[in-house]
């Protein structure tokens, strides 16, 4: 366990934090890194940050979302969905953060869109990944996550709750609602506002969707081929991490204890990491993220994927084992294995072939190409796309799309013009 969360704090947390449509040749875009593994681990330089107020009223809260669901007692501790809030003193339009794969409400990407939002007026709400092991066993209403329209209504259904909780706590005034998100955080924004046109609590204003992957399938089958990566193959991942903590370690020193936000882009070029590393990096980091899902989502339905069925976990009970054999499951297994079979027996899903054209942006292309309040802002040389893929955003947003020379997938967020453009999209 302790490895996952120091790798998870180390790229996770610190990196992946993840004709009009394209950048037009003649423009300038100073984003320093080009390379699309190396901008993914190690996001951007501080110098090249944006200017935004180091401290806003970012506060933790819990919301019961299903006041009746059992919650088994390994799991006593996330009853309650958390997210956080941070909020006006006047009236002002709230925006909701939806976070990437595996990721926190408070995650550093989730933290830093909130202090943009919050510096530029907004109202912020920021809520987890429906992947992420407290929304799993507290808000997902089936308990397995990755399903679009599921984790949409998921998603929909908190907010609902929180909005109402808003008025009657802190009596806000909500001059209007706006919606974004991150990698998944993205692609559940796109379902999230389509099913809001249908429930119409909020009528967004202006949605963004931040580097949002096309295909679901296409997406977890790049980051499990980019976790084979690793020195040796998947089974010698220990010597690998031992050989990176290593690394940080060596950096960490130099540094005389100084992790400031240069620390993974100083740790990288110190260590001289090459592509593959680079690329098995990020491939591991999410397959960690997987780990923790699928065995959230394994004993809140007591499928006996990984935990025999017959047996109940306590508090008190050694996850440890657990733990090894999650590790060892990459997005695909969890696809294959699991995911797809549950949702084919509990609700007839189809063949396998048309359930993974269901959970895609191309599945509801027709909506996002008729709504103008969507918006889109892309790199060019995201590692989470498929070759082309990028095209289907120039097609389908045209002028709507802001698609970035490179930045890899989710590096270039803190970078000033991006972080201009994304307050631009809701202000302007």
């Amino acid at each position: 366990m302790l490895k996952h969360s120091l790798l998870r704090s180390c790229v996770v947390g610190l990196g992946l934090l993840l004709a009009t449509s394209s950048w037009g040749a003649t423009e300038e875009y100073g984003y320093p890194i080009k390379d699309k593994y190396v901008a993914t681990v190690v996001g951007t330089p501080s110098e090249y940050f944006a200017d935004l107020p180091k401290k806003i009223p970012f506060k933790t809260r819990r919301v019961s979302i299903f006041p009746d669901r059992e919650i088994p007692d390994a799991f006593f501790y996330d009853s309650e969905l958390l997210y956080s809030v941070a909020l006006q003193r006047k009236a002002a339009p709230l925006i909701f953060l939806i976070a990437g794969t595996g990721s926190s409400h408070n995650g550093g990407t989730n933290y830093q869109m909130a202090r943009a939002f919050y510096q530029a007026g907004f109202h912020v709400v920021s809520l987890s990944s429906p992947t992420f092991t407290n929304f799993v066993i507290s808000a997902s209403r089936t308990g397995v996550p990755g399903h679009a329209e599921h984790d949409a209504e998921d998603l929909y259904r908190a907010m609902e709750k929180i909005h109402t909780l808003l008025l009657e706590k802190d009596d806000i005034e909500i001059t209007g609602f706006n919606l974004t998100g991150y990698s998944l955080g993205g692609f559940n924004s796109a379902y999230v506002a389509k099913l809001d046109e249908q429930r119409r609590s909020f009528n967004f204003d202006r949605v963004l969707l931040i580097n949002p992957p096309v295909s679901l399938y296409n997406s977890i089958s790049l980051l499990d081929r980019m976790a084979e990566n690793i020195p040796g193959g998947v089974d010698n991942f220990n010597l690998f991490f031992e050989d990176l903590m290593r690394g940080f370690g060596e950096v960490y020193k130099r540094s005389s204890g100084d992790v400031g936000d240069n620390f993974l882009y100083d740790a990288y070029r110190a260590m001289d990491l090459q592509n593959e590393e680079l690329a098995a990096l990020i491939g591991v980091a999410f397959r960690l993220s997987s780990a923790s899902m699928v065995f959230a989502s394994d004993v809140m339905t007591n499928y006996g994927y990984v935990k025999p069925k017959e047996m109940r976990l306590t508090r008190h009970t050694d996850l440890q084992h657990f733990n090894l054999v999650v590790s060892r499951l990459g997005f695909t297994d969890y696809y294959h294995e699991y995911f797809y079979p549950f949702y084919r027996d509990t609700e007839n899903a189809g063949n396998r072939d048309d359930f993974v054209r269901s959970e895609s942006l191309t599945h509801i292309q027709d909506y996002l190409l008729s709504t103008p309040k969507i918006t889109v802002m892309h790199n060019e040389n995201d590692v989470i796309l498929e070759p082309g893929e990028i095209d289907f955003f120039r097609e389908v947003f045209g002028d709507r799309a802001k698609i970035y020379p490179y930045g890899g997938h989710c590096g270039n967020m803190s970078y000033r013009d991006n972080v201009a453009h994304m307050i631009d999209t809701f202000t302007r």
